[in-house]
């Protein structure tokens, strides 16, 4: 059984996408000769010439327009932003055109569009390099946005983002890119907008994304000796939410905790959170727990490990539901 890392099985989604359909393009802060800061490009530009996979300037606001402008002319642009924490400044082009394109056309012109961001922290990243950008794209009606945690789903996730008629935002966790996995690459997989469930359990539901499911899979082993077994979620997509996969979780469990990397306050927990109690109040036991990074700007590299969620943390937070 052949083994990809995150980083391989992207860049081979994307090698399949050029090779499928001429129209697609690949472009971007040094995904050309150089393959990109994490190699995910790397040898595209070798294979499928300058034309079609390039170098961009450092100007991503001019990236994102650029993706527009390709979209209303028949192009499927994939666009790479170097970092997460350099994507603010293309959020005026991604809000008011990219995302609102095909309201404003009545349905007439779609935005086949997918933005690659290398995003969360775990790498111990110079200041601008770690950040949790999703509630901003999440908060953005027009976009879907998908976060994957494995090697293999993220094929899948970015060969389905990449067919997609709208835009996608697609949010690359970099402490994954070197993480393993065996097995077949396939396009066929859940599709966006559905969640896997990775490991059962009654005691708690453990919903999470990106990075932070792997921690989850961890706290939950630590759990199992203590006669507390976890249902892992990966949520895989943040719009559109499967909140069928959320109410069956609350329902059978009775308790939820959630984890990711952003601050607490307006994050994705806090969304999660108020959607299993509409859909789920009467089945909880214990108030939805979330495990978060703190409400401060993002921490120097020395003091990562405070910031985000640990198995620790999360082993504790169950703790807390099921003692409730």
């Amino acid at each position: 059984m052949p083994e990809f890392t995150m980083a391989a099985a992207l860049n081979a989604a994307l090698a399949d996408a050029l090779e499928e359909d001429p129209r697609t393009l690949v472009f971007g802060e040094d995904v050309g000769e150089l393959g990109g800061v994490f190699r995910v490009t790397d040898g595209l530009q070798r294979r499928f010439g300058r034309e079609r996979v390039f170098n961009t300037p450092i100007a991503e606001a001019g990236i994102a327009g650029l993706c527009v402008g390709l979209a209303l002319t028949g192009w499927r642009p994939i666009a790479e932003i170097q970092f997460d924490g350099f994507s603010y400044p293309a959020l005026d082009q991604v809000i008011s055109h990219l995302a609102k394109y095909r309201m404003r056309t009545r349905g007439r012109v779609s935005m086949p569009v997918v933005i690659r961001i290398p995003s969360f922290g775990g790498i111990r990243g110079k200041e601008h390099h770690g950040e949790s950008p999703e509630t901003y794209f999440v908060h953005t009606a027009g976009l879907k946005v998908v976060v994957p945690s494995s090697p293999l789903d993220a094929y899948t996730l970015l060969r389905k983002a990449i067919t997609d008629p709208d835009p996608v935002v697609f949010l690359e966790p970099k402490s994954r890119y070197w993480a393993k996995e065996e097995g077949e690459l396939t396009s066929d997989g859940l599709p966006i907008g559905r969640a896997r469930v990775l490991r059962n359990g009654d005691a708690c539901a453990l919903v999470a994304y990106g990075a932070m499911v792997a921690r989850c899979l961890e706290a939950a082993e630590k759990l199992a000796p203590e006669g507390v077994e976890c249902r892992v979620i990966d949520l895989r997509s943040l719009v559109p939410l499967d909140v069928e996969a959320l109410a069956d979780a609350a329902r059978e469990t009775g308790r939820v905790a959630v984890v990711h990397e952003a601050p607490q306050t307006l994050g994705m927990a806090a969304e999660i959170a108020a959607r299993v109690m509409e859909v789920a109040f009467d089945h909880l036991e214990a108030p939805v727990a979330r495990v978060t990074g703190l409400d401060v700007p993002y921490p120097p590299a020395s003091l990562e490990h405070r910031f985000l969620p640990s198995v620790e943390r999360i082993a504790a937070a169950v703790r807390r539901v099921v003692d409730y």
